[in-house]
């Protein structure tokens, strides 16, 4: 695919960095990413505090399905304007008022008595997610210029791993001395960021190019995309778009376990490799929108999936040495460096292949095949790593995104 904006159209660094669009990526990034790191940080590490098993812990991760079939109902958002704020921002103020209320809601439920009530909370804060989803990923790509993509996706992105820093830091330490209940209202409450900024920002949608009945709305999105280049072409951007973070997404699956497996304590957990991998991804976010500022989306692609293929091996060599804090610190810093690059990558060129029509559904497909690799990984890499071992097991997962990267040369040539 070509790009949309040649190289001697490409504006200066400062024109595409410094304006109001860049700013509202961060608050929208922001609130994208809250309920998410709720569901896979704040909500295990309550269930196993109040006494839940492994097992069923782990089936809570199917609770996320929503994330991966979003595209169902994004022709709904599409099709339909709510009568407050646009066909955008009246979508997007709904979800999340609607986190507010269910991230809340969780601190009220006693876990040994009403297991399945905390299920059904967990279900709807993934709906009112993925849904915040559709219309944010919606909402940016009508924001941006083709030019803007990659810079807005990393600050975009950027801010949605700092986000993680409220449920994964901020309500543990609430919920050590305060309780549960004050840990997911605090965190409940950081949903105002979002509801603030979907009010005082303008609306970008274009009515004129809504569908005008939801079986337009339902069928022409698919129609536009495989009618665009063919039939063939169109299967190959799914594939790439399933295989290009596969081996990524599976060696950090259960990465926590590993490390507690290699002897490290759980100190050494918190403080070596999260805050590794919270630094690292970030690292590699921004070092990526510096990237694209210069260079094609497919030519970062190129460079973004040679880093996160090879940095993979680091695990291997960690699940050889054992212990060792700095190696933990170098293999988890290397990983989560090529994490942030390939995601900012892989995002801008979702947008890039979305049609102005048809933003919400296409970009909610491609997404949602973006996450079938992540609940893939979180489902079977227990067994692998028990069948195989870990240095097995990562080495696999290192010869997993070579197909991703060999689907390069149909859907995204160096040359173009």
């Amino acid at each position: 695919m070509t790009e949309q904006v040649q190289g001697a159209q490409r504006r200066n660094w400062k024109e595409i960095l410094l304006n109001r669009k860049m700013l509202t990526c961060v608050f929208l990034g922001f609130t994208s990413g809250l309920p998410l790191w709720v569901l896979i940080s704040l909500v295990p590490a309550w269930l196993r505090k109040e006494g839940i098993d492994l097992a069923t812990i782990g089936l809570f991760s199917l609770a996320t399905l929503p994330y991966t079939w979003k595209f169902l109902w994004s022709p709904l958002m599409d099709r339909f304007k709510l009568p407050f704020l646009g066909r955008r921002r009246g979508w997007a103020l709904m979800t999340q008022l609607a986190l507010l209320v269910t991230i809340a809601g969780m601190g009220l439920v006693d876990v040994q008595q009403s297991l399945t009530t905390i299920l059904v909370l967990v279900f709807l804060v993934s709906v009112f997610s993925a849904s915040q989803d559709i219309v944010i990923d919606a909402y940016r790509r009508e924001l941006l210029d083709d030019d803007e993509l990659g810079t807005g996706t990393s600050i975009h992105i950027n801010a949605y791993r700092l986000s993680a820093l409220v449920p994964g830091s901020l309500a543990l330490i609430l919920a050590d001395g305060m309780g549960w209940s004050t840990a997911f209202g605090v965190t409940s409450a950081f949903m105002l960021v979002g509801i603030v900024m979907t009010l005082v920002i303008r609306e970008v949608s274009d009515d004129t190019l809504a569908p005008h009945t939801l079986r337009e709305a339902v069928i022409e999105p698919f129609r536009e995309f495989f009618n665009r280049d063919g039939f063939g072409p169109a299967l190959a951007i799914l594939a790439f778009i399933l295989l290009y973070k596969l081996g990524d997404n599976m060696a950090v699956a259960l990465a926590t376990p590993f490390y507690i497996d290699m002897g490290f304590s759980l100190t050494e957990i918190g403080t070596i490799a999260k805050f590794s991998a919270l630094w690292a991804s970030i690292a590699g976010s921004i070092l990526a929108g510096i990237i694209m500022l210069k260079f094609s989306i497919n030519k970062s692609l190129w460079v973004f999936g040679f880093v996160q293929m090879t940095t993979i091996l680091g695990f291997v060599w960690l699940s050889t040495v054992g212990h060792s804090p700095l190696g933990l610190f170098f293999v988890v810093s290397g990983e989560y460096l090529g994490v942030g690059m390939g995601t900012v990558g892989l995002t801008a060129y979702l947008a890039r292949e979305t049609s102005r029509a048809f933003t919400a559904t296409q970009f909610a497909l491609f997404s949602s095949i973006v996450v079938i690799p992540r609940t893939f990984a979180n489902a079977t890499t227990g067994f692998l790593i028990e069948a195989m071992g870990y240095t097995s097991f990562f080495l696999l997962c290192a010869a997993l995104a070579i197909p991703g990267m060999l689907m390069l040369f149909k859907v995204a040539p160096w040359s173009k």
